[in-house]
């Protein structure tokens, strides 16, 4: 076990919508994460539970953000993670903006009041190669039954439009287009039920989870692939299995607008870390 973690790692743990995180705040210590060590904390009997995990360190804007899945694999975007430590961030400095870095890239939060954060997750990546996929092809429909889209976030995925989304074994259908050879990184899964030309209904599977009750950037995908098809406008209500969120594809990047909690604080005690070594 790291001498890092002598006496215990301290963390938060937070959700957007349902979709939960355990957050370990690294800016005054490097606290070295590794598969086993996040797979450990992710188990929701033996550890703690999450559906990601996000690590805050220093970086060239407020704060740089790493995540991993709970399978122990990393991921370069989680968007209601970015928005429950943007808001933790903005509480901790008072600033009303935050410039946070991602492996994703940068990313905008503004705080819109009464609980409310906006984060900026980016243009969408709509080539191929960006997403990515195994080989060229139109990325707005794909070669799988079910006429899916692919779209970018930082990370994967794969958008089925459907007419029941409740209807969809997601159990059973998620994990394999999770991964489908098409998808040489895996990828997201979302079903997808346009109610109206700005509300969705959606499900998501979540690449190295599994079922999580909301996702901010399947969230982003799904309407950016619905705006692409032509199904919405480029600003919808997303309704999810945790609760909604607004997302605004503008000229700047996709922005994803919600709630955020921070649940309890805790510590990881040193034999719980060193059984996971």
């Amino acid at each position: 076990m790291s001498s890092d973690f002598a006496n215990g790692l301290p963390f938060m743990k937070m959700h957007g919508l349902g979709n939960d995180f355990v957050v370990v705040d690294s800016r005054d210590q490097n606290h070295e994460i590794s598969p086993a060590l996040a797979k450990g904390i992710a188990h929701r009997q033996f550890g703690v539970g999450f559906d990601q995990l996000a690590v805050i360190t220093n970086g060239a804007g407020d704060a740089h953000l790493t995540f991993y899945n709970a399978d122990g694999s990393t991921a370069a975007a989680c968007g209601n993670a970015t928005r429950c430590i943007a808001r933790h961030l903005m509480s901790e400095s008072g600033k009303e903006r935050l410039h946070l870095t991602t492996d994703r890239g940068d990313l905008a939060a503004v705080d819109m009041g009464q609980g409310i954060t906006a984060v900026n997750m980016g243009q969408p990546q709509l080539d191929w190669d960006e997403i990515p996929l195994a080989s060229a092809m139109d990325t707005l429909h794909l070669p799988i039954d079910g006429d899916p889209a692919g779209t970018g976030m930082g990370n994967p995925h794969c958008t089925f439009f459907v007419e029941d989304a409740e209807g969809i074994d997601l159990a059973a259908f998620g994990p394999t287009i999770e991964n489908h050879p098409l998808f040489p990184q895996r990828t997201n899964v979302q079903v997808a039920q346009i109610i109206g030309t700005d509300h969705i209904r959606m499900r998501v599977w979540e690449r190295g989870v599994g079922i999580t009750l909301a996702s901010g950037s399947s969230s982003c995908a799904t309407a950016v692939a619905a705006a692409r098809r032509g199904l919405t406008s480029k600003e919808v209500k997303i309704e999810l299995d945790g609760g909604t969120l607004d997302i605004d594809w503008r000229d700047d990047g996709v922005w994803m607008i919600g709630p955020s909690a921070h649940v309890f604080s805790g510590t990881l005690t040193a034999e719980f870390l060193a059984g996971l070594s």
